[in-house]
C-alpha cells in the first residue's frame, strides 16, 4: 500500500519520501539517523525494524550487511518490504514473497526506491529516476521522485497520506513534513514543501544560535 524513495545528496544529507494508500504512512515507515542513513520499513509494517538496521549501520554495518543481520531469525521477513541507504551512499533492498500486490524495487547508488500494491512494476525505477534527474535542494529531489512515481501510475488505487523527512548531520529532522490523511497527499505536500524550504535555515539557526537568529516577523516579537 506504500511507495518511497531514499536519497542522499552525496553532501551528508539523508532524506526520505513516502505515499500510501493508509493513514499517516510517515509516521510508521520513516526512520533516518545523522551520519549513519535511512531506513524505510514498509508493506505490512514494523517499525521496530527502521531501529535495529540503523543501529547495525552505526556499528560499521553496510547497507546490504545491516538488513542481512537484521532479518536473520526474524520469522516474519517474507511479510516485510525494507529498503536501507547508508552513510557511503551504498543501498540495499528486501522484498518479502508475502509483499502485497504488484510490487518491485530499484536500488541504486545514493538511491534506493519500493512499492507494493503498484499500478505497475515500473513505478520504483521511475521513482529513482526522477531522484536523478531532479536539481535544488535534497526535498525538492525526493518530492520530484515521489511525482515520478504518481506520473507512471503509482498505487493500483488512491493514495491519502503522504510525507517527506531529512536529516543534515543537526541531531535532529531539519525537514519533516507530514500530509496524514489527503484527497491528494503528494500535491498538499509539495505545498508543505514551499511554505517550509524558505525557512528552513532560520529554525536551524534559531536552535544552534538563538542569540544571532532572525526574529519572527510576527505579532509579540519585540526582539
Amino acid at each position: 500500500m506504500t511507495f518511497s524513495v531514499i536519497g542522499t545528496d552525496g553532501n551528508g544529507r539523508f532524506g526520505l519520501a513516502v505515499s500510501s494508500s493508509s493513514p499517516a504512512v510517515a509516521a510508521r515507515c520513516t526512520h533516518l539517523r545523522d551520519d549513519v542513513g535511512a531506513v524505510s520499513s514498509q508493506n505490512i509494517t514494523d517499525p521496530r525494524l527502521g531501529p535495529r538496521i540503523l543501529d547495525l549501520m552505526q556499528d560499521g554495518a553496510s547497507a546490504q550487511q545491516a538488513l542481512d543481520t537484521a532479518l536473520e531469525g526474524y520469522r516474519y521477513a517474507p511479510f516485510r518490504q525494507i529498503t536501507v541507504l547508508d552513510a557511503s551512499g551504498g543501498s540495499a533492498l528486501f522484498q518479502g514473497e508475502q509483499t502485497l500486490g504488484i510490487h518491485g524495487g530499484y536500488a541504486q547508488e545514493n538511491c534506493v526506491a519500493a512499492g507494493n500494491m503498484l499500478a505497475s512494476g515500473q513505478v520504483p525505477q521511475a521513482v529513482a529516476r526522477g531522484f536523478t534527474a531532479a536539481e535544488g535542494q535534497l526535498e525538492e529531489r525526493l518530492l520530484a521522485a515521489l511525482q515520478a512515481g504518481v506520473a507512471a501510475g503509482g498505487e493500483a488505487g488512491p493514495v491519502h497520506s503522504a510525507g517527506l523527512a531529512v536529516v543534515s548531520g543537526h541531531g535532529w529532522r531539519d525537514t519533516d513534513l507530514r500530509v496524514d490523511w489527503h484527497d491528494n497527499p503528494v500535491a498538499e505536500l509539495e505545498r508543505l514543501l514551499g511554505v517550509w524550504l524558505p525557512q528552513r535555515e532560520d529554525y536551524v539557526q534559531r536552535a544552534l544560535e538563538p542569540a544571532a537568529s532572525a526574529g519572527y516577523g510576527v505579532p509579540g516579537d519585540e526582539r
